[in-house]
């Protein structure tokens, strides 16, 4: 870590003493210090000038985002953008939330990884309620330093939002909307039906057994299932907004409405959002400023099951065999007559035809638009109300007091009917249901800040002092299920039906709820704009934890030089501005649930005591830990910020992030009889990272040309484990059992498997490959079997030779992003992508052997030199290809990904003028038009929450073409 940072350092230097300074001692200033226009971003809490940052902060401006188009999640505009921060769309299914990473993985036991979300300073658990044109500015606070203000749950990173308010000046009304259709962007290559006969037909004959098809070719090119699921969608977005105000107050007020269907059965797979905020600020008394914000959003969604081999259209339509006809109009034809005669819930279609059932693969998988008629009427919803209120009192020039008073509010639920059903033996419902949840959520906290402000000479001096109170997850919900309905047809399915009450059930909850006190301080001085210094000290109590560790502390410090603002640094046209900057802080985690430190008696222990009668017993749920904490990061950051060539700005950031006091679940003896295994404070781990941003922007005349890339690098690795333990099993999968682990000096969910050392073309090589003791190392292979390493050397292959396979978390994540405008033209480009890390390609189900293959089968093993890297077909396996994991499973994961590409037109002002119009424009945009990829599935941009790297169907994104237009009056 060391000598990457003297490097770091050294290229900066280079740059530096390589410069073709001029004679010059001292600086020239065009404008006078008071009339510069000064960049500021938001630390939490308050302002700060950028030049004089000290922290590693990313910064992302409503300019940089106010022409993409709008996404089904506010999260997906942080893709790309930032250095350091990874944004996976997991599924292309409409709303699915992507997910957020800040400076990698830093917990794998307490909660998500997912970043602190802070909207208008209000503290947040996600943002899909947030209408993406209501973002003035987004600030990611990524170092120890920047994010120590948030202390106990600042650890995974700390993402700002400022929402857009009023100006004074005459009101204003803007438009910007867009209608587009989607499709899928690549279809998988699946063996079509004689293929798959053939295939069939050979595993059989390998395994001694009869074939399963007399005729192949007799099947033709089969039912292809993909072409079923797959469909156009629409999607559209409205959005408008007035702001307007004068010397006293100001207000912003927006109203938006998006819908997107999805593009696998649209059917039963779309979002609807519509939103509507009010912000304003009112000037009371000179010193005194009072305002408000409030939100609502309102969310009505249906979805598939995606991401999940055991079921749901997307995986049967990868494995369900292509001999199974679509809908079956001639019963007696077909090789099963029975599969239809003999199940009256069998599902139909329009036209009274019963769609087809395999008889070779079952279990969950089921005719696609079978299933879809027996998801009908499902749906989700959600009602969202943030909102803060806050007093800003100026008591002197030097004396700030704010207050602050923020809420949300949350109701959400979903709605399901169950028809009688049969879509296979594996599959079917001899009664209906009808099912209702409803969950209601109240957060609110109040914060006040007193800041003091001075300048005194050189001196800058800002100092912080403030104080929080927090309520979290005030909360209760309750569900209710009627049986045996007297219909069968979603449409009319109700509650008020009078039905027997042994066929309702209903079930009633409370949440737990969380307590959290907090105290804070920072210091903020710079001398002559040169010398820089930020201190940050935060003091969290939580009623997560037990007696002993209520409070935890949360320190930092960071510092910086802006070189350039030396007497000594002459006026030069290569080096224009030069700061260095570093920082430590120490962070903190409590993202589990409450009282995890305690041992509460829980019912279901029954017992008989001499009268043979059961009796309710209560048993300890677990173990007690009163030592139980937070998860503590430290992190330490060191950077230089340099504008080069007066047009290039350059960002070098090098850190090193250690989370100690990991929390987790710990097993325990079965014979303990324990409820739930007790947490404990069980794991270390870091990750170190180099971070680039380059950026230029010039002007020629009518033509405009700015371009920005950003590079990341990141070295995540398990340094402890609970217990001494060298490995924890993480991932498993189907019959393969455990496919990742969490393993000291390894990287978070690396892959663990035998490694394939190409295939046996011929029995002399079976029996060449023998142990130290002459006996074969693998007596069960035969010819085209994989040939295994025996990593142990001890003479046989077995689980003790599972060996690292490669990394989950990619090393590597870059973006760019190119504008121009020519006159009344304008071209954006996007482009991300990642690299460094393998993803398991797990899309078939193992546990069926007449599942379905990708073309890739074709290049099997078929007899000697035929094929090294894809072993024999066979269903009894007893060398084990197929069903114990290895490195055949696994991909490189690497891909670039062209987004976004969009051209806009802007027409004259004259012509708006003629609808009263100050601006019109444009625009047609492209969405996923390219990806470059070695991967063979669906899509290789998926992470899986955090379980990175298991790709089990993954809903696909849409390749889009969108049309919009932008209007301000």
């Amino acid at each position: 870590m060391n000598v990457k940072i003297s490097r770091s350092l050294g290229l900066v230097a280079a740059l530096y003493f390589t410069a073709n300074f001029s004679a010059q001692n001292t600086k020239k200033d065009t404008l006078p210090k008071e009339q510069k226009i000064e960049e500021v971003v938001m630390i939490g809490y308050g302002t700060q000038k950028k030049s004089n940052v000290t922290g590693a902060i990313s910064s992302i401006k409503a300019s940089d985002i106010e022409n993409a188009p709008a996404a089904g999640r506010p999260e997906q505009v942080l893709q790309g953008r930032a250095a350091g921060i990874s944004v996976i769309s997991n599924s292309g299914q409409p709303g699915s939330a992507p997910t957020v990473r800040v400076r990698g993985i830093t917990s794998f036991g307490a909660g998500s990884n997912d970043p602190l979300w802070v909207v208008d300073g209000i503290v947040v658990d996600n943002i899909g309620w947030l209408n993406q044109s209501d973002i003035e500015g987004m600030e990611i606070l990524k170092d120890g330093a920047s994010a120590a203000i948030y202390g106990v749950s600042a650890a995974k990173g700390v993402i700002l939002i400022t929402t857009k308010k009023g100006a004074k000046g005459r009101m204003n009304l803007s438009y910007n909307g867009f209608f587009g259709v989607g499709n899928a962007a690549k279809k998988l290559d699946l063996l079509n039906a004689t293929q798959y006969a053939n295939i069939m037909n050979e595993a059989n004959t390998n395994d001694g057994k009869a074939p399963m098809f007399s005729n192949p070719n007799s099947f033709g090119a089969g039912t292809d299932w993909q072409k079923q699921i797959f469909n156009s969608a629409q999607r559209q977005s409205h959005e408008f907004s007035i702001n307007g105000g004068n010397d006293k107050s100001t207000f912003f007020t927006s109203f938006g409405y998006y819908d997107q269907e999805g593009i696998v059965l649209r059917d039963i797979s779309n979002y609807k959002r519509i939103n509507a905020r009010f912000n304003s600020t009112h000037k009371v008394f000179d010193f005194l400023t009072i305002g408000q914000t409030f939100a609502y959003t309102h969310v009505k969604a249906q979805g598939i099951s995606d991401n999940n081999e055991f079921g749901g259209p997307l995986s049967s339509a990868i494995n369900l065999d292509p001999t199974t006809p679509l809908v079956v109009t001639d019963i007696a034809s077909q090789p099963f007559p029975s599969d239809y005669t003999n199940n009256p819930n069998i599902i139909r279609d329009a036209n009274g035809n019963p769609y087809g059932i395999s008889h070779y693969v079952s279990k969950e998988m089921s005719n696609p638009l079978a299933f879809q008629e027996t998801q009908r009427g499902r749906y989700r919803w959600s009602d969202d109300i943030v909102a803060n209120v806050f007093g800003d009192w100026k008591i002197n020039k030097n004396f700030n007091f704010k207050s602050t008073v923020n809420g949300k509010l949350s109701y959400w639920g979903n709605q399901a009917f169950t028809p009688k059903a049969y879509l296979s033996s594996a599959n079917s419902n001899s009664t209906n249901n009808l099912f209702r949840e409803i969950q209601r959520k109240f957060e609110w906290n109040t914060e006040n800040t007193l800041t003091y402000h001075n300048k005194f000479g050189l001196h800058n001096l800002n100092v912080l002092l403030g104080q929080g109170y927090y309520e979290y997850n005030i909360s209760y919900g309750q569900n209710t299920t009627y049986k045996n309905l007297p219909t069968n047809n979603w449409q009319d399915a109700s509650f008020n039906f009078d039905i027997s009450p042994t066929d309702k059930t209903s079930n009633a909850w409370d949440g737990k709820q969380t307590h959290k006190a907090s105290y804070f301080a920072r210091v903020v001085y710079d001398y002559d704009n040169k010398y820089l210094f930020t201190g940050t000290i935060r003091r969290d109590g939580s009623s997560k934890f037990g007696r002993n560790n209520h409070w935890g502390n949360f320190p930092a410090m960071s510092l910086g030089w802006n070189v350039s603002n030396e007497n000594f640094w002459p006026e030069n046209n290569v080096v224009n501005s030069f700061k260095l900057r570093g920082g430590y802080g120490i962070l903190g985690n409590d993202g589990i649930d409450n009282f995890q430190f305690a041992n509460f008696l829980v019912a279901g222990s029954n017992y008989t005591f001499g009268d043979n009668i059961i009796h309710v017993g209560y048993a300890p749920s677990t173990l007690e830990n009163p030592d139980l904490k937070w998860e503590r990061t430290s992190q330490f950051n060191i950077a230089a910020d340099l504008k080069i060539f007066k047009n290039f700005d350059l960002s070098v950031d090098v850190y090193r992030k250690k989370s100690t006091d990991i929390l987790r679940q710990v097993e325990v003896p079965g014979y303990l009889g324990l409820i739930n295994n007790p947490w404990r404070n069980i794991g270390d781990m870091n990750n170190d990272g180099i971070e680039v941003s380059l950026g230029y922007k010039k002007n020629w005349g009518d033509f405009g040309f700015s371009a920005n890339g950003n590079f990341a690098y990141l070295k995540n690795e398990i340094t402890r484990l609970e217990g001494g333990k060298e490995y924890v099993n993480f991932a498993s999968f189907q019959t393969l059992g455990t496919v990742s682990r969490l393993q000291v000096g390894q990287s978070y969910g690396s892959f663990y498997g035998y490694q394939n050392l190409g295939v046996f073309q011929n029995q002399a090589e079976i029996d060449a490959y023998r142990n130290s003791n002459g006996g074969l190392i693998q007596a069960n292979a035969k010819p085209g079997d994989f040939k295994r390493l025996d990593a142990n050397g001890d003479g046989k292959i077995d689980e003790a030779d599972y060996v690292n396979l490669g990394n989950s978390v990619p090393k590597y994540t870059f973006g760019f992003t190119l504008n121009m405008n020519y006159k009344n033209f304008d071209l954006m480009v996007f482009a991300q992508g990642q690299a460094g890390n393998k993803i398991f390609q797990g899309l078939r189900r193992l546990d069926i052997p007449e599942a379905n293959y990708q073309t890739a089968i074709l290049d099997r093993w078929t007899g000697e030199g035929t094929s090294n890297t894809v072993a024999r077909l066979t269903k009894d396996d007893p060398n084990q290809n197929y069903t114990r994991m290895s490195d055949y499973y696994l991909q490189k994961g690497d891909y670039l990904r062209l987004k976004l590409v969009q051209i806009g037109y802007t027409l004259s002002k004259d012509v708006a003028k003629t609808i009263g119009a100050s601006k019109i424009r444009f625009y047609v945009t492209g969405e996923n038009l390219v990806t470059f990829t070695k991967y063979t599935g669906y899509d290789p941009e998926i992470a899986g929450g955090d379980t990175f790297g298991i790709d089990r169907a993954y809903y696909p994104q849409a390749r889009t073409f969108l049309f919009g237009a932008n209007v301000q009056f």
